[in-house]
């Protein structure tokens, strides 16, 4: 299995951000730029517009994460913006599930959803065929740097046998808590795409060509 990486940039060095994305840009595989109203999640961080400066500099994909209440309101402007892929949360779209997706698709994006800790896959069964992305996150929204949710592990593991055994090809993205501590078990039982934050990238060396390859170095011995 091919495992890949998307450098969450709410972690990055906003006073270094354009020399950061020149190094990344060789290395990643992923920018995921995370989208917060202030009212889904009690915290207020990137836009759309961030979303448009960084395309300037980047040809990596670029995924949006809504973690807002109204994500209909926003996937104009993240599709004008330059986003490549778009991520909305189940509890989210659960009364207009399948105009939400495809109206992403409809922009010629691909999509995808996003699971709370608490919230169930059976809760996105009846359309999971449809996806190109599935984000499981291992610690609740909203802020960077909280620690892993161990249950996680077996939401992890049906989301990979739900795939198997129906033939579905979305990708399983972990979003939280990707480090030294956790890479080894979330890549044996299913996880192929890891959002990588402070713990597990920036904090590594204050020099980031370092920091990524002390962070290859770990997830390869994980």
């Amino acid at each position: 299995m091919k495992h890949e990486f998307s450098i969450s940039l709410m972690c990055a060095d906003v006073l270094n951000l354009k020399e950061q994305l020149i190094k990344l840009n060789e290395k990643a595989d992923y920018y995921h730029i995370d989208i917060m109203d202030g009212h889904y999640c009690k915290n207020i961080t990137l836009s759309p517009d961030y979303i448009k400066g960084i395309k300037k500099v980047t040809k990596l994909p670029i995924e949006a994460h809504l973690m807002v209440e109204n994500p209909g309101d926003f996937i104009s402007m993240v599709a004008d913006a330059g986003a490549d892929i778009i991520s909305v949360h189940a509890e989210t779209i659960n009364r207009n599930a399948y105009r939400i997706l495809d109206s992403i698709k409809e922009k010629g994006l691909q999509v995808g959803i996003v699971l709370n800790p608490a919230t169930p896959l059976e809760e996105i069964q009846h359309y999971a065929g449809r996806l190109d992305f599935l984000t499981i996150m291992t610690v609740d929204v909203g802020y960077a740097g909280q620690s892993f949710i161990p249950e996680m592990l077996y939401k992890i593991r049906k989301a990979k046998q739900l795939k198997e055994d129906l033939g579905y090809t979305y990708k399983i993205q972990i979003d939280g808590s990707c480090n030294e501590k956790t890479f080894g078990q979330l890549k044996r039982i299913g996880g192929e795409i890891f959002v990588l934050g402070s713990s597990g990238l920036f904090s590594l060396d204050d020099n980031l060509d370092v920091a990524y390859e002390k962070m290859e170095s770990i997830f390869k011995n994980s």
